[in-house]
């Protein structure tokens, strides 16, 4: 199974693709003023739970907000609970 992680810029979120079929994605919303990004919602589709997806992408959209100098404001549970696991994101919380 190949995996592809992507950051769709005009849908305002990052993806995940298993076998080129979009398994989920984490949108946000970016205030370019003052480089916050803003993570609303993940989701995983159904028949790809359980395989590490969300945290997959979130790692992803993290990393990708940190190269791009954002910090991030985790709206999400997702989001948040993984930056709380994960603390050497902890730095990014605006």
């Amino acid at each position: 199974m190949t995996k592809r992680l992507a950051h769709n810029a005009a849908a305002t979120r990052f993806e995940i693709y298993l076998d080129d079929t979009l398994a989920g994605y984490a949108d946000y919303a970016d205030n370019p003023e003052t480089k916050v990004r803003e993570f609303h919602h993940t989701m995983t589709f159904p028949e790809f739970r359980g395989r590490g997806v969300a945290a997959d992408i979130v790692r992803f959209a993290l990393d990708d907000s940190r190269a791009q100098g954002f910090s991030v404001i985790p709206t999400c549970w997702y989001v948040d609970d993984y930056i709380t696991a994960h603390p050497e994101y902890a730095d990014l919380v605006a």
